[in-house]
């Protein structure tokens, strides 16, 4: 088996042969192993991609799409057969003419093509606040995935709009829970719970539900007494529905889940799976009165990816390497790592490090490689050595880019995300109790 000193050894070799094809006409490499893609069709741009069924080449790739996703329709040749130079031309252009009537948020994870022009860049929790600090931008250009523009709708001011560059950039985690199998969980819990507060005012369960789910889902919270989370201050949350209710059901991530459970003393054996598609979640009717965290059953593909494995590797081939790790991984992982939060802590970890030290991370390659450029006096380096990064993050492209801001100096309003009123209203309850909850 190749090690990763020796994919280490060969990244300057790669760097310089990519470095002769123009950056986002080449597929995503590991540039702190230079291993292979996970995918050959990454070396595809993205407007060939939307044109085909699923999530497209990446960790996703193997996930069912719901029939009903939304899709991207073909961009002008103007834009697929623009240079890199160009497409940067125009979009600097259109930014200074848009001034701070547009201001574009890019998630950790996007690629540097798009990172460059944000205006806040951020994980979703420190995006949905920059969304309710920005009072005299018209618009924001969301350059992350679906479920995060809505957000960024529900708390961003009534004559404010967001715009998605690329409709296609979903969220296979986020696509795992339905509504309708949300409100059908709930009925079956409700029957075998109880629907009322006991003797200290608690209710028989409170929903949670991650950042990552539709805003339908969140409005479901909402009205039902529950909240939303992130990455950031899932236990705070937790503590939160654990003052209002004898156990929590949690949507969608069972792994962010069950990590930050554990990390409060929930056992394993407190904490059963929810299978939509079965009686009860796949539970016996005694599972789910015992239970303290009712775990639905969906994941991150990213994620789900890193092992313990990977880990022991980088501790043999680097002594006193520190592994730090998102908690949507797998909890083994977790509890292997050195360390394990959001990507803001993960940031945060890697600035606070001395030089020299050597880090081994298990999160999304974009975020990683972008931490490795910036920290050289590091060696940082992804736990997977090979490159599978999330397959609709990478669809936002600055082709797509070029073509939102430029038809926002022209007046129109592309690929607006535009959350019912009906649903925003009780999305807002559970987004709010979320912004309160702070870690």
């Amino acid at each position: 088996m190749t090690s990763v000193q020796e994919l280490i050894r060969d990244a300057a070799d790669r760097e310089s042969r990519e470095a002769r094809t123009p950056a986002h006409r080449r597929p995503i490499a590991l540039r702190s192993t230079g291993a292979s893609s996970c995918d050959a069709g990454l070396a595809e741009d993205p407007w060939v991609i939307d044109r085909q069924a699923g999530y497209g080449p990446g960790s996703s790739a193997a996930d069912v799409i719901p029939g009903d996703a939304p899709t991207q329709g073909p961009l002008p040749t103007r834009y697929t057969d623009a240079d890199e130079e160009t497409l940067h031309d125009w979009i600097v252009a259109a930014k200074a003419e848009l001034g701070e009537r547009v201001r574009i948020l890019g998630h950790f994870y996007q690629r540097d093509e798009i990172v460059r022009y944000a205006d806040f860049v951020g994980d979703s929790f420190m995006l949905a606040q920059a969304a309710t600090r920005h009072p005299e931008a018209e618009t924001f250009v969301f350059c992350g995935v679906h479920f995060m523009a809505e957000t960024a709708d529900i708390l961003s001011g009534p004559t404010q709009s967001v715009v998605l560059p690329n409709l296609a950039a979903g969220c296979s985690m986020a696509d795992m829970a339905t509504i309708d199998q949300v409100e059908g969980c709930w009925r079956e819990l409700c029957a075998v719970l109880g629907d009322g507060p006991d003797a200290d005012g608690r209710q028989p369960v409170i929903p949670v539900t991650y950042m990552n789910s539709s805003a339908a889902i969140k409005a479901f919270c909402g009205r039902n007494g529950g909240i939303v989370c992130t990455s950031s201050n899932a236990r705070t949350v937790l503590d939160w529905a654990f003052a209002r209710g004898r156990r929590v059901v949690f949507f969608p991530d069972q792994h962010l889940g069950r990590n930050t459970a554990k990390a409060m003393g929930v056992a394993e054996s407190d904490m059963p799976l929810w299978r939509p598609h079965l009686l009860n979640g796949g539970n016996t009717v005694e599972q789910l009165r015992d239970a303290k965290v009712i775990l639905w059953n969906g994941f991150c593909s990213v994620h789900k990816r890193f092992t313990v494995e990977q880990i022991e590797r980088a501790r043999a081939e680097y002594p006193g390497v520190r592994v730090i790790v998102h908690p949507e991984c797998p909890a083994p992982v977790v509890e292997a790592a050195d360390g394990a939060g959001s990507t803001e802590y993960i940031r945060k970890q890697i600035e606070a490090a001395s030089p020299g030290d050597v880090i081994a991370v298990g999160t999304e390659i974009n975020l990683v490689n972008r931490l490795q450029g910036e920290h050289p006096e590091l060696t940082v380096f992804c736990l997977d050595p090979v490159v599978c990064p999330c397959s609709t993050m990478y669809r936002i492209h600055p082709a797509y880019l070029a073509w939102t801001l430029e038809s926002l100096v022209a007046g129109a309003v592309p690929n607006r995300i535009a959350v019912a009123s009906t649903v925003a209203t009780d999305a807002r309850v559970a987004l709010e109790r979320m912004l309160a909850a702070r870690p």
